[in-house]
């Protein structure tokens, strides 16, 4: 691919921050594109990327790979850019350049590491499906999450949530989740009882590991310090919460899961914004053992599928749709922000 283009996938990436409430994190990336050369290790390798640079978010593995410089202290000058708004373009370039030459070796390993985030917020979409999965199950259940990364939103029943003026949790969590209501707010009653947690993925980041936690930490973007303090809050919690997130592929994991006992609880498996990154083998496996396991479940021993994903690509926002067995109803709950800002109920 030519450097043309990597520096196009750049500016379409600061583009898609600036989308997202991070002009900051769009200024880098702009900042990059125009400062990267090959006299570093770095640029060489960012400009002669092999790969899809869009694929392989490689604007924003750069990037977290100088917020990690910022987050560790290990470099004071780069800290100073962070975030950047007095400072001006021609100064934020020439430190940033000089930054890249200081840290090459670092920079560059951090060029192997697809971005990996645990977005909490998304737990504000997925509690009111939880919610509905309990009503319509009528038993307690063992959460599955598919696609976990650190496996934090496995603990979604110990944050509060406030959807307007409905709320639903421990008012006094540390982690308090307050999406845009578009519409009326979700029905909160029903039951949760979660007997047991378990996660998958195929890079699980073990939030313990004082390296791995600053690298889940340095791929949030540094002009938006509320999902920093949100990410560290969850952390705290999962601490003192009993979970294993398996290193595992996403069908083995639920081929294992649906093969275990149930002794009369359901079994929800559960994932966010992960199903677009599936090998289409994968997403065919899922389905399929899902099905065949849904001809066998019982009304004692049923199963559900609950995501948060887009039902096509090309969509603005993603649906919340929940399928039960026996039966494999599927029922479309609600229209929800990728990133968890807010939520319209629809079901």
């Amino acid at each position: 691919m030519s450097a043309a283009a990597i520096r196009d996938h750049f500016e379409k990436q600061a583009i898609a921050c600036d989308d997202l409430g991070s002009p900051f994190t769009a200024r880098l990336c702009r900042a990059l594109a125009s400062v990267l050369d090959r006299s570093t290790v770095t640029g060489l390798q960012v400009l002669e990327w092999e790969g899809n640079p869009r694929a392989d978010a490689l604007a924003l593995r750069l990037c977290g790979g100088l917020h990690a410089l910022v987050l560790s202290g290990e470099d004071d000058a780069l800290a100073a850019l962070f975030p950047a708004a007095k400072v001006a373009q021609a100064t934020f370039e020439t430190e940033l350049a000089a930054a890249i030459r200081r840290n090459d070796e670092a920079l560059v390993r951090a060029l192997d590491n697809p971005p990996q985030t645990n977005e909490i917020a998304r737990a504000g979409m997925i509690l009111p499906g939880f919610l509905a999965a309990a009503r319509a199950l009528k038993r307690p259940f063992s959460g599955a999450e598919i696609g976990s990364s650190a496996g934090l939103n496995l603990i979604f029943d110990r944050f509060r949530y406030d959807y307007g003026d409905a709320g639903w949790g421990n008012a006094a969590s540390p982690v308090r989740l307050s999406p845009e209501m578009r519409g009326t707010p979700p029905p909160l009653d029903g039951e949760l009882a979660i007997v047991a947690r378990a996660g998958s993925d195929i890079r699980p980041v073990d939030f313990r590991d004082p390296d791995q936690r600053l690298r889940l930490r340095s791929y949030l973007w540094a002009d938006q310090p509320h999902r920093l303090e949100r990410l560290d809050a969850a952390i705290g919690l999962a601490e003192a919460e009993p979970f294993v997130v398996e290193r595992a592929d996403a069908a083995d994991f639920v081929r294992r899961r649906l093969a275990g006992p149930r002794d009369g609880t359901a079994l929800v498996f559960f994932h966010t914004i992960m199903w677009q990154y599936l090998p289409r083998a994968t997403k065919d496996a899922i389905v399929a053992v899902l099905d065949e396991a849904g001809k066998a479940a019982t009304p004692d021993s049923p199963i559900a599928r609950l995501r948060m994903e887009p039902r096509d690509p090309n969509d603005p926002f993603a649906t919340l749709s929940v399928t039960t067995w026996p039966g494999g109803e599927t029922t479309r709950l609600a229209k929800c922000d990728y990133h968890g800002r807010w939520i319209e109920w629809t079901g």
